[in-house]
């Protein structure tokens, strides 16, 4: 895994940011100013995140999280950042759910005050499993844990995509249908399509991403299944954990009515991109957590539905990361933080087991 520094996020002032979230603060709540505003080092490759405290006589919670939509002057990873969709998604699951969410406070359409829409949440205490250097790697505390600890955190995430699938009914959740005509299987496959040509636009196309959706094609379940919410970038990276049980469900951006495998596929998927980093460098990794196999069984047993068409929809989960990090090459290319290669397929970090996948010699 590379140490390079962390592609460029955003171009805002983080001095300037805070004053103007503290004036905007003090029009929701008289007399309250925003103190200790800080943009984490970590901070997300897609919205931004803010934290700060609220000083007040009674403040609604001490310390808060400001979700930003990205920044439009830092070659944003997605075409459009709908912050009323995700406070809304915030609002469903936590009515309709116990899978817990940050408690959502308050929502400013206006991009005057931050520049851009926001909305701000309660911080939830607890430890998040590292992307960098991963949680495969040793020297974090997953990797840490007894094999015991790992299962029970496997087991407690697994079972908040059972009661996310189960417990929202789907008249609550309309807003959040991919758009078009058909399926809803079939709406998030155009919906991917339509963002991957929107990525390469000007820009050299990916042969490997254009044959993984052929792939698709080949491998298209005969029945996609009943939709449901799916919390779309569904991976224990955006879970805080009060120990090894799940205390805040976090990034909703990327939710949609899908069929359940979508947020399996994925789920799956990400603990296998790194994996299969980790055991390239060398290291051993964790090749026993989140197997497909305890993952589909888990997740049956939760929910009576047997999980089915997985070697599609980890392979869409692949396909639709490739794109996202395609993205996020071009944005470093166009910052100047590298070069553009002769070919493009070598910007996607997993380009060899993507292909793989296609060729059907992934294992």
């Amino acid at each position: 895994m590379s140490t390079a520094p962390r592609p460029r996020t955003t171009t805002r002032d983080p001095q300037a940011i805070a004053r103007r979230l503290s004036a905007w603060l003090a029009t929701r709540l008289p007399g309250a100013r925003a103190v200790d505003v800080t943009l984490p080092a970590a901070n997300g490759m897609s919205s931004e995140t803010l934290l700060f405290e609220i000083e007040h006589p009674e403040p609604p919670c001490r310390t808060c999280v400001v979700r930003l939509a990205a920044d439009p002057a830092a070659y944003t990873v997605f075409p459009e950042y709908d912050m009323a969709r995700q406070f809304r998604t915030l609002r469903v699951v936590a009515d309709h759910t116990d899978v817990p969410v940050p408690r959502v406070l308050w929502l400013e359409e206006d991009p005057e005050p931050l520049g851009a829409p926001f909305f701000v949440m309660e911080r939830v205490a607890g430890r998040v499993p590292p992307d960098v250097m991963p949680y495969t790697y040793p020297g974090n505390w997953l990797h840490a844990a007894t094999d015991a600890e790992r299962e029970r955190l496997e087991a407690a995430t697994v079972g908040v995509l059972a009661r996310l699938h189960d417990q929202v009914p789907v008249t609550q959740a309309e807003f959040l249908a991919p758009p078009g005509d058909g399926d809803m299987l079939d709406r998030h496959v155009d919906a991917q399509r339509a963002y991957y040509d929107w990525v390469v636009d000007g820009l050299p196309r990916s042969p490997l991403i254009e044959d993984a959706f052929a792939r698709l094609a080949e491998l298209w379940p005969k029945e996609p299944g009943t939709p449901v919410l799916t919390w779309g970038d569904a991976r224990i990276g955006n879970i805080v954990y009060d120990g090894f049980e799940p205390a805040a469900v976090l990034d909703w951006e990327m939710a949609a009515l899908a069929p359940r495998e979508v947020d399996l596929g994925w789920t799956i998927y990400l603990h296998r991109f790194f994996q299969d980093l980790t055991v390239a460098s060398g290291q051993v990794g964790l090749p026993e957590f989140l197997r497909r196999d305890r993952v589909v069984a888990r997740y049956a047993g939760l929910t009576g539905h047997t999980p089915r068409d997985l070697e599609f929809h980890t392979l869409y989960a692949a396909l639709r990361h490739a794109i996202v990090m395609l993205r996020i090459a071009y944005r470093q290319i166009h910052f100047g933080e590298r070069s553009l290669p002769p070919d493009p397929d070598t910007l996607i970090l997993h380009h060899g087991s993507l292909r793989a996948m296609v060729q059907g010699s992934y294992r």
